[in-house]
């Protein structure tokens, strides 16, 4: 499953730590993976997994110099510089506590009969777990567009693709102080994919020119959708702008994609491919076949992303007093 770094101005556990969200992840799927299919095949009983344990209180730590550490300064402190701070050892209870958010157990609605039925009904759970932590931390959440439950091609996408890949889907972003939403980066080991999606009715047909608009045929209707290519070009030259801010090389391919639809646009400039209906398998199953493993400049790429990245959040400390009833202040 690809991993979805960022989603929306949703704030996100991989803004904590990058360098290590990735691998964790990993383990976390592969361990309780091979948990649950060897309960399954052993024929225990699956609904002790029914509970999803809600994530721990932070204590209170102290310190060697015996000064008590709060939770709370890292609610208004700088999150990066949190290791410096607190010292080597209260930095590894931090890191600790903040791993048992990953004590991820599915939620068996129904017993599978197969294994693929397992599998499924693993990573249908798997990824509903990716959404919380696209959208949350353990001292801030954002609020979750429920539509993204039902979102077809970021559910292929973090399903089907390997885990080597980092998603980043619909970003907003800070460019030069002014929030502007991307379309979707996949940042695979070797390149950045910059993608424009054209999506409607099953064999619709997207004609294009060099004009502000393309046509959209679908059957006797027509319509006007604006032209991918403006985004997409914007898309490039931004993210382009912030790896050379940041000395970093690494290629970057502009797609336009329709999963159901045909494109159709002669003119199409040689430096963006586009993949419709007639290839798209092909080119999402050479996607799945990578074996590359994560690389040093994906992850610089990643990072220097999420650092310009805008995240809409709030407290969890601040949203528990609201709905207790308890004022907003600290007296």
């Amino acid at each position: 499953m690809a991993q979805l770094v960022k989603l929306l101005d949703y704030v996100s556990r991989y803004e904590n730590d990058l360098s290590r969200y990735p691998t964790q992840y990993i383990r976390l799927k592969n361990s309780q993976w091979i948990r649950m299919k060897t309960q399954w095949e052993h024929g225990a009983d699956l609904s002790d997994w029914r509970q999803i344990p809600e994530e721990p209180e932070e204590p209170v730590e102290q310190t060697e110099e015996g000064k008590w550490y709060s939770p709370l300064f890292r609610l208004f402190g700088n999150r990066k510089a949190r290791s410096e701070d607190v010292g080597p050892i209260e930095a590894e209870k931090e890191r600790q506590d903040e791993a048992d958010v990953f004590d991820f157990n599915p939620n068996i609605i129904y017993h599978p009969k197969n294994l693929e039925q397992l599998r499924k009904l693993y990573l249908d759970q798997l990824y509903h777990f990716q959404l919380k932590w696209a959208s949350s931390t353990m001292l801030e959440r954002s609020k979750l567009d429920a539509g993204f439950m039902r979102d077809s091609l970021l559910r292929s996408f973090t399903q089907r693709l390997p885990d080597s890949y980092l998603l980043f889907y619909y970003p907003i972003l800070k460019v030069k102080k002014a929030p502007v939403e991307l379309d979707i980066l996949l940042i695979t080991p070797i390149e950045c994919l910059c993608i424009s999606v054209l999506e409607g009715e099953d064999a619709a047909a997207f004609i294009g020119d060099g004009e502000r608009f393309w046509t959209k045929k679908f059957g006797d209707e027509e319509s006007r959708v604006l032209n991918p290519l403006i985004g997409l070009n914007r898309m490039e030259k931004i993210v382009s702008g912030i790896f050379a801010s940041q000395n970093i090389e690494f290629p970057i391919k502009k797609l336009i994609i329709s999963r159901n639809g045909y494109i159709d646009y002669p003119g199409m400039p040689f430096d963006t491919a586009v993949i419709d209906r007639r290839m798209y398998e092909e080119w999402f199953s050479s996607l799945r076949k990578s074996t590359v493993p994560m690389k040093f400049n994906q992850f610089k790429a990643a990072q220097s992303i999420l650092d310009v990245g805008q995240t809409t959040a709030v407290s969890r400390l601040f949203e528990e007093q609201i709905e207790q009833g308890q004022p907003d202040t600290i007296e």
